[in-house]
């Protein structure tokens, strides 16, 4: 059975992870993804720590199954080189600040002119237009504008890191693969391509649609983890247990908490913990602070009640629910050794049998493959 993108061919001109990460997950559904490098060093990510073999565990699970290009771009004739691979490719993916590929002669206008039903996607932090679309900024900064930093970032002294790139994948991967394939869809029905203007920072509002409702459209004030999905609740934080793990209380509705309440045994009193939460927190933290995670663990499973340890993530990818699930089925081959490569939200029936040699590319293996000359 063919894979649903088995006839799609995508050129990606990105680095690091957003559009990596999107063009990755295309590949998973059996595009031909076409990696475009610049000659010598290859794109930064091939240099980052960790390295097995001197290769870049991250530029492994992020490229496996792509081919490798190596063109400088700004060389006389680099685009006209290029041509055979634009009039064919279906998807251009790219990276740069807006006017990059413009004054490199790769802007949308350039390119539909060589293939007019091409989707063209352009992942920036502020998009194509805009006061802001010339800063340059990372995740960290895309949070930051988006309003959602602000929400749970810890103490004034020791401010808490998000621990996710919310920007960089949520903001920016995922709306990519998402507008990708609705455009493939109406170039189906009009035969015309489109531009696609990600915009990071714009992708990440959505994951705090509450803190929309309740501080933008209801104008109501949203403290620093002082709400009731950040920390205000006793029933939805995570609290220390006596050898210092954490628990995940995520007991929001009435009859989990309930539950939770007559496992850790809470004083009748403080169960409602809206009438004083601060109260009712502390209290939740001494009684969970009194034994390991080990004890606290079977007895919340038990209970059913939205209460979990929080765990490492070597010991999420040894949990053997994700194990039977599949999760880490798939390996990717780094020099001698093969590791488990990162799971993707691709369902099973669109991806291709795992493959125990799937890698990621050598810079310019695929040069002569494609008519271009060894860098």
């Amino acid at each position: 059975m063919a894979q649903p993108l088995s006839d799609i061919l995508v050129l990606d001109f990105s680095t690091l992870l957003p559009g990596p990460l999107a063009t990755l997950m295309l590949a998973e559904a059996g595009a031909e993804v076409v990696k475009l490098e610049r000659p010598g060093t290859g794109e930064d990510a091939r240099h980052s720590a960790p390295k097995i073999d001197g290769v870049s565990i991250g530029y492994a699970i992020l490229n496996r199954g792509k081919k490798s290009i190596a063109l400088d771009l700004k060389a006389e004739g680099a685009v006209e080189s290029l041509r055979p691979l634009i009039e064919k490719a279906d998807v251009l993916v790219e990276q740069f600040r807006p006017g990059v590929m413009d004054r490199l002669g790769l802007g949308y206008e350039a390119v539909r002119a060589i293939n007019p039903g091409i989707v063209y996607c352009s992942i920036t932090g502020y998009g194509q237009t805009g006061p802001k679309r010339d800063f340059a900024g990372h995740d960290l900064n895309y949070v930051g504008d988006a309003g959602i930093l602000s929400l749970s970032r810890g103490p004034d002294e020791q401010p808490t890191m998000p621990f996710a790139l919310v920007a960089d994948i949520g903001g920016g991967s995922y709306p990519a693969v998402l507008n990708i394939l609705l455009a493939l869809r109406e170039r189906d029905r009009t035969g015309q391509g489109a531009h696609l203007d990600i915009a990071m920072a714009e992708g990440a509002f959505v994951f705090a649609y509450w803190a929309h409702a309740k501080g933008v459209v209801a104008g109501e004030p949203i403290g620093n983890g002082a709400d009731r999905l950040t920390g205000g609740l006793a029933r939805y934080r995570l609290y220390s247990a006596a050898d210092g793990r954490q628990i995940a209380v995520a007991a929001l509705e009435e009859k989990f908490w309930q539950a939770f309440c007559q496992v850790i045994g809470l004083r009748t009193e403080l169960r409602d913990d809206l009438a004083d939460p601060q109260a009712s927190s502390a209290e939740v933290a001494r009684l969970l602070a009194a034994h390991p995670a080990s004890h606290w663990e079977p007895l919340l499973a038990e209970a059913d009640c939205c209460c979990t340890v929080v765990k490492t993530p070597a010991e999420a990818a040894s949990d053997d629910h994700f194990a039977k699930r599949g999760i880490y089925g798939r390996q990717v081959r780094i020099g001698e050794r093969r590791v488990p490569a990162l799971p993707l939200p691709i369902a099973p029936a669109f991806r291709a049998p795992p493959s125990r040699d799937e890698a990621a590319p050598d810079l310019a293996r695929d040069n002569r493959y494609f008519g271009l000359p060894d860098p």
